[in-house]
């Protein structure tokens, strides 16, 4: 089986296909490394790794690799949430976990209250995640409304 499929397998093909152009839309794609705001190496669609220097050009088959190795890696997260997701909250979530770690999503508050039953609140907690070194960003405010919109939408 692809990392596409298993992909595919573990969050579903409907959500995969709500949080692939979501991530994309917000974390750019940049077929070189880059420094992100907070200044971390990045490359790709937001793709950061130990292996990554600056100077390094990817193709477009790279990116696309990373991507879907990086959104794999995410989709673990969600195992955190004990609760059943819909489609559209599995893409929103994942999104997330995408951009602050699996570890921050699975510590949140918003985990607790998905884990509590307490959807409408989990999805709330998206707002309060638009902070990175120190500072509000115009972007995370962006995708957080994005994600909650997402969230809050049924199936």
């Amino acid at each position: 089986m692809t990392p596409r499929q298993q992909l595919a397998a573990k969050i579903g093909a409907g959500a995969l296909a709500l949080a692939t152009p979501l991530v994309i839309l917000h974390e750019g794609w940049v077929p070189s490394t880059y420094r992100d705001p907070i200044g971390i190496v990045t490359a790709c669609v937001g793709h950061t790794g130990p292996e990554l220097q600056m100077g390094q050009t990817f193709t477009r088959e790279q990116c696309d690799e990373m991507l879907v190795g990086d959104l794999l890696k995410h989709a673990d997260a969600l195992d955190c949430v004990t609760q059943p997701l819909t489609t559209p909250q599995k893409a929103a979530l994942l999104s997330f976990a995408f951009n602050v770690g699996n570890g921050q999503f699975c510590r949140s508050t918003l985990v607790r209250k998905a884990n509590a039953g307490d959807m409408r609140g989990a999805c709330a907690e998206l707002n309060r995640w638009t902070m990175a070194g120190g500072r509000e960003l115009p972007g995370l405010v962006k995708r957080r409304a994005a994600e909650r919109a997402l969230c809050e939408r049924s199936e």
